[in-house]
């Protein structure tokens, strides 16, 4: 009962969009109380939202092999949930580190365009630290350690070099973009496409 109450139920927001994930005992509470509905989709594909009542009556004729017994009834497990009153994307802002940066330039010098394993890369600050620039996402990239060291202690400019991309900040990512290989049940196909939330958003392709 306790490992089947810590199972994994995928959470959609108002406008059915891939949010979270929760425990089972979690989305039961929700359900209960009146702040979400179980979505479950039909023969026809098509998919069909339940109240508690709802989903407790159908739960009695038809409990499948998941259920969790109270005293009084059967409720079948829920495996996708639906948020009455949550319109959001929760957001959270990609942190500042050697690697995040790695990440946003894809191991590749900013400068020469070449990739290189990351032991062959230094981080450059494109306005030199000693002339006032900042340590930011708009100011730190990838460069090899040729193009670092030709560019030394000036700006691109000063160097007679070009960035091949003006560095920004990544953009915000959805929370849905954690590891889903730990567990994903079948029923989440429709909303938990990997390829979709695994584009950087707002990156030119």
């Amino acid at each position: 009962m306790v490992a089947l109450l810590n199972q994994q139920v995928l959470v959609l927001n108002r406008l059915w969009q891939a949010v979270n994930i929760c425990t089972v005992r979690r989305a039961l509470i929700l359900l209960f109380q009146g702040h979400a509905q179980v979505v479950m989709s039909g023969p026809d594909g098509s998919f069909r939202t339940y109240d508690f009542k709802e989903w407790r009556d159908f739960s009695e004729r038809d409990p499948g092999t998941e259920y969790v017994r109270t005293v009084s009834f059967r409720i079948r497990v829920p495996r996708i949930i639906l948020l009455l009153v949550y319109d959001r994307v929760p957001k959270k802002e990609v942190k500042f580190t050697r690697h995040n940066i790695f990440e946003r330039d894809k191991n590749t010098c900013q400068y020469c365009g070449r990739v290189f394993p990351r032991q062959d890369l230094n981080l450059d600050h494109v306005i030199p630290r000693d002339r006032g620039g900042p340590t930011t996402w708009e100011n730190v990239v990838c460069s090899c350690l040729e193009c670092n060291a030709r560019k030394g202690n000036r700006t691109p400019q000063e160097a007679g070099m070009r960035l091949i991309r003006k560095p920004k900040r990544p953009k915000w990512r959805p929370f849905v973009q954690i590891n889903f290989n730990l567990y994903q049940h079948d029923s989440w196909k429709h909303f938990i496409d990997l390829a979709y939330w695994n584009v950087e958003l707002g990156e030119d392709n």
